[in-house]
Formats: C-alpha cells, structure tokens, sequence
C-alpha cells in the first residue's frame, strides 16, 4: 500500500483528536462567557413553570 505524502498511519486519529479538543475548548468558553445569561433565563423559565 502506497503511502501518499503527509498521509501517515495514525495521522487521522490525531487530526480528529485536535478537533474534539478544539470544540470542547469552544464549548467551554461559550459557557463561561453564557453561564451568568444562561442562569438567569433557566431561572425565570423555573419560576413561570413553578407559579
């Protein structure tokens, strides 16, 4: 089997390491910038639901 150039064996393992890291720091920095905004809907949506 002919390897073509930058096509290593386990290359795609770690590009796809990379990306689930990328999107997990993503989703992280969405809820720490959100979480406050996030709270506050969550809590008015609890006490609609709960009057």
């Amino acid at each position: 089997m002919k390897l073509y150039p930058g096509d290593e064996p386990g290359q795609d393992l770690v590009e796809y390491a990379l990306a689930l890291i990328l999107f997990a720091v993503v989703i992280v920095i969405s809820l720490v910038l959100l979480g406050p905004s996030l709270r506050d809907f969550l809590e008015q949506l609890v006490n609609y639901f709960s009057s």
